[in-house]
C-alpha cells in the first residue's frame, strides 16, 4: 500500500515538473522574441512635405520586430540625407521608402508629382477656394461657367463640373490692386491642382473661356458623379428638398425625401371641433391641524 503512494507521488511530481518545464520554456521564448528590436530611422522634428532631409532632422530609435513598418530605413548615412519627402512626417514617426522620393530627385513640388500627372495653377478668388478652406491633399471637382458656343441652339449661359476628384498639391495666396480703388480690395489664390495632361488641356480652356468654381468634396467620397449641367431654365425649376446626412455617412445610407408631387397630394385632415371642456370639481385642500391638551380636555385645532 505504501509503494503503491510513493509510485503516485513520484508520478505527480514528474508531470508537475514536466508541466513547469514547458511553461517556463514557452515564456523564455516569447520573452526573446519581443526583446528582438530593430533600428529604425525616425523623425525628431516636423519635416514638411518636399523638403530634403537633413540629419539633424531624424535620430534611431528601437522598434519591436513584430511591428517594425515595412521599408523602414535602419541607419541614417549618405543614402537618406538629401532625400526628398514627399509627405509630411510628424516627430517620433518612422522614415521610411514609401515617404520618399527616389535618389537624385529634385525638391519642392516637382518632387510629390506621381508619375503620368502634371500641376497646373489656376487663379481663383477667395470665394471660389471655398473661403481658404481649400488645403494641400485637398480634394475637389472643378465646375465652370461658361456660354455654349455658337450654333449649339442653346445661347444661355451654362454651369458644367468639368473636372472631378481633382487633388489639390498647393495653395498659395497673392494680393492684387482692383483697377478702381472703389472696389474693395480681394484676396486672390493661386491653387496648383494635379491633373493628367489631357485634364490640363480642359482646365485651361475652361479658364480661358468661363469662370471656374472649386466644390470641395469627402476624401473619402472619390466615386463619378455625372451631370447634366444648369442654365436658366432648370434652375427656375427648383429643386427637391433632401435630408441633410450626418458627416461621414454613405450615400447608401442617407434618406431619401419624400417626392414633392406626393407632399402635394397628400390630403389634409379634417378640422375636428375641440371639445368642451368638462369643469371638475377640486377636492378640498388640507388644513394644517394641532392638537391640544388643557387638563383632561383634549381637542384638535385647525391653522387659518
Amino acid at each position: 500500500m505504501r509503494n503503491k503512494r510513493l509510485i503516485i507521488a513520484v508520478l505527480a511530481a514528474i508531470t508537475f515538473g514536466l508541466i513547469a518545464a514547458v511553461s517556463v520554456k514557452q515564456y523564455l521564448l516569447s520573452a526573446q522574441t519581443f526583446s528582438r528590436t530593430n533600428d529604425v530611422v525616425v523623425a525628431k522634428v516636423e519635416i514638411p512635405v518636399g523638403s530634403r532631409i537633413i540629419a539633424e532632422q531624424l535620430t534611431v530609435a528601437q522598434f519591436p520586430t513584430d511591428v517594425t513598418p515595412q521599408g523602414a530605413i535602419a541607419k541614417i548615412d549618405e543614402n537618406l540625407i538629401g532625400r526628398v519627402a514627399i509627405t509630411a512626417i510628424s516627430p517620433r514617426d518612422p522614415v521610411t521608402e514609401t515617404k520618399l522620393a527616389p535618389i537624385g530627385a529634385a525638391g519642392g513640388l516637382s518632387s510629390v508629382i506621381p508619375e503620368g500627372f502634371r500641376a497646373m495653377t489656376v487663379k481663383v478668388d477667395d470665394v471660389v477656394g471655398v473661403s481658404g478652406f481649400i488645403m494641400p491633399g485637398t480634394l475637389v471637382d472643378i465646375v465652370v461657367v461658361i456660354q455654349p458656343p455658337k450654333g449649339s441652339g442653346n445661347e444661355e449661359m451654362i454651369s458644367k463640373i468639368v473636372l472631378q476628384n481633382i487633388k489639390v498639391l498647393a495653395s498659395g495666396q497673392n494680393i492684387d490692386k482692383p483697377k478702381n480703388d472703389r472696389d474693395v480690395e480681394r484676396s486672390i489664390r493661386a491653387v496648383t491642382l494635379q491633373v493628367t495632361p489631357e485634364q490640363a488641356e480642359k482646365l485651361a480652356l475652361a479658364s480661358s473661356e468661363g469662370k471656374l468654381q472649386l466644390v470641395m468634396r469627402n476624401s473619402v467620397d472619390q466615386a463619378d458623379e455625372p451631370t447634366s449641367g444648369a442654365n436658366k431654365k432648370s434652375l427656375l425649376l427648383g429643386e427637391r428638398a433632401m435630408i441633410v446626412p450626418e458627416a461621414g455617412i454613405g450615400k447608401d445610407s442617407t434618406p431619401k425625401a419624400a417626392p414633392s408631387s406626393a407632399r402635394r397630394s397628400a390630403p389634409r385632415p379634417a378640422a375636428v371641433a375641440a371639445p368642451k371642456p368638462v369643469a371638475v370639481p377640486q377636492a378640498p385642500v388640507a388644513r394644517p391641524t394641532v392638537e391640544v391638551i388643557k387638563g383632561a380636555k383634549k381637542e384638535t385645532v385647525d391653522f387659518p
